[in-house]
């Protein structure tokens, strides 16, 4: 095969990786490579038709019989790639250290490219370290799955190990080629270093050099010799350089692009040991942040130097979090601040703002290097904006911010750099409030403005996203303020006006909501926090064009909008239920017309709570009564039929939705296998990701879809749409013979009993959520836990480490789902097939 994929993903002038010229291999070769990239992973290849097949290992190989491995079909490799071994410069495709960790001569079993083709091969491997008979299999994906899956399995052969054995990949770490270890190939001059990209070795002058002042000694750099570095005086403050807001990034070569944050930018300002930390509006903030930062600035090889970046505190989902940030500095934290700096403005007597971005942005590098300290180097991606920002929202980040990678640094708003943004998010200026209706001195909504014309005009209100202690603090310093007319320019309507309290419009707030309303008000708002590095007289509305279509119109009235379900999170009854009229499309198929099992807390997620299945008085008339048929003594059941019937939950305080796996139209034959995957104390993320990626090769086995998503708690759940034609006894027959084979095959790592003395380190395959009248949450579910996490559908290449169990919430999954065209959940109903039974699958397999 053409090597065209392997060499239009690489830049052959910046990585040190061969770049393939005629094949000159005999067809037997085999090599494994450690790659210590993004995460580390193993590098499995196969000399066939002149190139290397590749396929990342995500775990490695296992020595052990039958213990199956994910291996990532990659593209083809040209056969001077099993030879290399360096560091990939950070930035690059693939950026990080790799190592030959084992080589030899491999022989198929039968037919390579018939096995090839089909999706099986066997073989067997004669290297340093792997030896004996191995399997590769393709494992069944959906059609719009991008990446091929297969799994690598070593066969049962003298060569095998038993489970108790040491691991292969911690026996023997080192290179077959040179004998050195990933960390000693990562420091190795001259040449590429994972860290400053490609080194030199130092002059005698160099190497003699004492340190600077500012910390350790950095990498020499001659910025004399530098083409437009200037000499100049360290100025007290650089007005910062804007982004413009676009629809999208834009296209092409000559742009970078870069995750947006979610914090506050500050400009850092070091001179001989002193360090300022200035906002955009030149406020000195320094004190504000604790000492840790300050000595982590002085900690660089800088004597004196402007800094421009962005301090952010990281949540428990890895990105950063203005909310976070703000409860951080209001109750006196400090331990959580990270800096990311994104640019150089001036170094040790030169100013730098003239040079080419992509130039202040290696030196920035070499200064700060690729360390996880509170001072971090803010990367860039390469690849096309559009996909960045698509990843990017997948994620649930802010946005991207996309810059020309030749612009100089001019202070000022510029389209040298583009915002994109996941979800509309900018400031707003407070004009007035209305007090809460469940707590003395604290606020139930904020109302808000823009300016237009120098004058403030009236966008709607804000009325979820506060905390307990957020909502006082905010009537405390509103109340002060108060005013006896309103400040806004236009007037507003009575339902608008009804009991605020106007205030001097001096606060500026920063929201984020799902869009604009056609007369120019904000739908779906979130409050984030108070923006104090900005004047109230600066804020603008911030327009782009949206094609959003708006959701379906909310006809259940709500009592009490602003009582908090979430008091960490601030989410409110009214926020919750814009979440569900957010997500209704995409959640509806999972819950309509089933008999619910609801978690009601009419106290939110710190007060009494209750499990319930049967219906209560009171309830709204968009709830529909149903009655199990075998059991018809026991009461009215509970089943919605719209968003109205979902908003008529919200309002009785339902915070978790549990469907059964069958519908009141057919109760007795179930049309949803879910397989629970319940991670006991101290199993790590990654075991509970293999379990679920093994669970799916067993339901393909069995000719069933597997889909997968988060259980917003602790695990995940695989689950397969099924005709409904089987009944329960059937199905939960069938899903505990998964779950018991799992548990035999390996019994260190799963059982499928529930007691929880034997469930420490392993994870419990849950089966019993296939019988009659159990239930398990809904897609799209919130959960009565802290951070309103949501049970979150995810394609299977999104499956990895930086996804735990708990990632999205009522507060990112709406602009997740508005960012990507495709459901995560694409095809769900058009894979469902009757469970056939035993006999018939044996047959099927075997023919």
């Amino acid at each position: 095969m053409a090597l065209e994929t392997y060499r239009s993903k690489r830049n052959f002038s910046a990585t040190p990786e061969p770049k393939g010229g005629a094949a000159t291999g005999t067809g037997g070769m085999f090599v494994v490579q450690k790659h210590d990239a993004r995460r580390l992973h193993y590098d499995f290849r196969l000399e066939m038709d002149g190139v290397l097949k590749s396929w990342a290992v995500t775990r490695g190989p296992s020595l052990v019989a039958g213990e199956k491995r994910l291996a990532v079909h990659v593209e083809d490799h040209p056969l001077e790639y099993g030879d290399f071994e360096g560091t990939i410069p950070k930035g690059e495709y693939g950026g990080g250290t790799v190592i030959v960790w084992d080589r030899g001569r491999w022989t198929p079993i039968g037919d390579a490219e018939a096995g090839y083709a089909k999706g099986h091969l066997d073989f067997d491997l004669d290297g340093e370290k792997l030896r004996g008979r191995w399997h590769l299999v393709r494992m069944r994906g959906r059609p719009s799955e991008k990446r091929e899956n297969w799994l690598l399995i070593k066969g049962d052969d003298d060569q095998a190990r038993p489970n108790s054995a040491e691991d292969i990949l911690t026996e023997r770490p080192e290179s077959v080629q040179t004998g050195r270890l990933v960390d000693e190939v990562a420091k190795e001059e001259p040449g590429w270093s994972s860290k400053t990209g490609r080194i030199r070795k130092k002059t005698k002058k160099e190497a003699k050099a004492k340190p600077k002042a500012g910390g350790d000694p950095g990498p020499a750099i001659d910025l004399a010799a530098i083409k437009g570095a200037r000499k100049g005086k360290l100025p007290a403050f650089v007005p910062p350089m804007l982004a413009t807001l676009a629809a999208s990034p834009p296209s092409g070569e000559r742009w970078l692009h870069e995750i947006k944050f979610d914090g506050y930018r500050l400009q850092a300002r070091i001179e001989g040991g002193s360090v300022k930390l200035l906002t955009r509006g030149n406020l000195d903030w320094t004190s504000r942040f604790g000492d840790d930062l300050a000595k982590g600035f002085q900690q660089l090889p800088i004597q004196a130097g402007i800094l421009d970046g962005e301090l952010v505190v990281e949540a428990g989902t890895g990105a950063s979090d203005f909310s976070a940030l703000q409860s951080d500095l209001s109750e006196g934290r400090s331990n959580r601040f990270v800096y990311y700096a994104f640019d150089l403005l001036h170094l040790d007597g030169y100013d730098l703002t003239a040079l080419p971005l992509i130039e202040r942005k290696a030196l920035l590098e070499r200064i700060i290097g690729t360390g996880r300290g509170v001072i971090r180097f803010s990367g860039h991606f390469g690849e096309s904006g559009a996909l960045v920002l698509r990843h990017a929202c997948r994620l649930s980040l802010e946005g991207v911010v996309s810059k020309q990678l030749d612009a100089p640094y001019r202070s000022g708003r510029s389209k040298a750099w583009i915002k994109s943004k996941c979800s509309a998010r900018q400031e707003f200026v407070v004009g007035g409030f209305v007090p809460s209706t469940v707590s003395r001195k604290a606020i139930g909504s904020l109302v808000l403005g823009v300016y237009e014309d120098g004058k403030l005009r009236h966008v709607g209100r804000v009325g979820t996203g506060f905390s307990h202690a957020a909502s006082e603090a905010l009537f405390a310093r509103l109340n002060p303020m108060r005013v006896g007319s309103s400040p806004f320019a236009d007037s507003l309507t009575a339902e608008e006006s009804r009991n605020v309290t106007y205030v001097r419009p001096e606060l500026v707030a920063e929201i984020e909501f799902r869009a604009w309303t056609a007369d120019g008000h904000l739908r779906h708002a979130s409050f984030r926090g108070l923006r104090e590095d900005k004047p109230a007289r600066d804020i603008i509305r911030e327009t782009t064009k949206s094609v959003d279509p708006p959701p379906q119109k909310r006809r259940v009235a709500l009592t009490h909008p602003d009582r908090l379900y979430w008091p960490d999170a601030g989410v409110t009854k009214a926020g919750l239920a814009d979440y569900y009229a957010e997500v209704w499309r995409s959640m509806a198929p999972y819950v309509v017309g089933r008999p619910l099992a609801l978690l009601r807390c009419p106290n939110g997620i710190e007060g009494e709570r209750f499990f319930q299945k049967h219906a209560w008085k009171g309830l709204n008339r968009a709830i529909k009564l149903v009655e199990d048929p075998l059991d018809r003594q026991a009461g009215a059941m509970i089943s919605i039929s719209d968003l109205d019937g979902l908003l008529g939950l919200v309002q009785a305080a339902v915070l978790e939705i549990h469907p059964w796996g069958s519908t009141i139209s057919d109760w007795e034959h179930p049309d949803t296998i879910v397989m629970d995957l319940d991670p006991g104390e101290g199993v790590a993320w990654q075991a509970v990701i293999d379990a679920a990626l093994e669970i799916r090769q067993r339901l393909a086995e069995a000719g069933l879809a597997a889909f997968v998503k988060t259980s917003g708690g602790k695990g995940l759940h695989v689950v397969a749409p099924l005709k409904p034609k089987a009944d329960w006894p059937a199905v939960k027959q069938f899903t505990k013979a998964i779950a018991e084979a799992m548990a035999a095959d390996a019994p260190d790592r799963y059982v499928a009993t529930i007691t929880k003395s034997k469930r420490r380190g392993k994870i419990l395959i849950d089966y019993l959520r296939n019988q009659r009248g159990a239930t398990a949450v809904a897609p799209y579910s919130t959960r009565a836990r802290p951070g309103a996490a949501v049970s979150a559908p995810l394609r299977w290449e999104e499956l990895d480490a930086s996804i735990g169990p708990a990632y999205f919430t009522v507060a990112n999954m709406p602009a997740r789902l508005g960012a990507s065209a495709e459901d995560p959940w694409e095809g769900y109903h058009a894979a469902s097939v009757p469970l056939e039974p035993p006999a018939r699958r044996r047959r099927r397999g075997g023919s």
